[in-house]
């Protein structure tokens, strides 16, 4: 780098007064000044944009350490499944009296399986069982009512 010190500025600032001239110094130095000022911002972003590169480039070696390790877990997975598999089939191909028992299909195929009843087999007698003192506190109808009926129970009074 330029080794610009105090002695050096001012002769430079001396040459710059005599060859310019007093009236236009000002102005140029101005210029230099706003020059100087882009070549800096221009070296920032460009330091930048070097760091941000070599940032993304630690990223994508990341990236790929983790994708290696993924694929590394996804594999000794697969190979456990695999052996836990191929252990079970093992287990299962065992041929015992009781496990013979249990592979024969039965004769009736819904023999096993208990018969299919609705939920909500017996909703009468269930809703008839709740009292209608129950229902009237808890304004639950017990009988339909007309339209007329309803606008009748439901109008407010008129006071005379």
């Amino acid at each position: 780098m330029i080794d610009l010190g105090i002695e050096k500025m001012m002769v430079i600032g001396a040459v710059a007064l005599i060859v310019i001239g007093p009236e236009k110094l000002p102005r140029v130095a101005r210029t230099v000044g706003t020059l100087l000022g882009k070549a800096q911002r221009y070296v920032a972003d460009v330091k930048a944009e070097v760091n941000r590169s070599m940032d993304l480039e630690e990223l994508k070696k990341m990236k790929d350490t983790v994708e290696s390790a993924a694929r590394d877990v996804e594999t000794s997975i697969h190979s456990g499944m695999t052996n836990v598999q191929t252990e079970l089939n093992q287990a299962t191909s065992l041929e015992s009296p009781a496990m013979s028992e249990l592979s024969e299909p039965p004769s009736d195929p819904f023999a096993i399986y208990p018969e299919y009843r609705h939920p909500k087999k017996k909703w009468r007698i269930k809703q008839g069982a709740t009292p209608n003192w129950y229902k009237a506190r808890n304004g639950i109808r017990t009988k339909a009512l007309s339209g007329a009926a309803r606008v009748a129970r439901y109008r407010p009074h008129k006071f005379n």
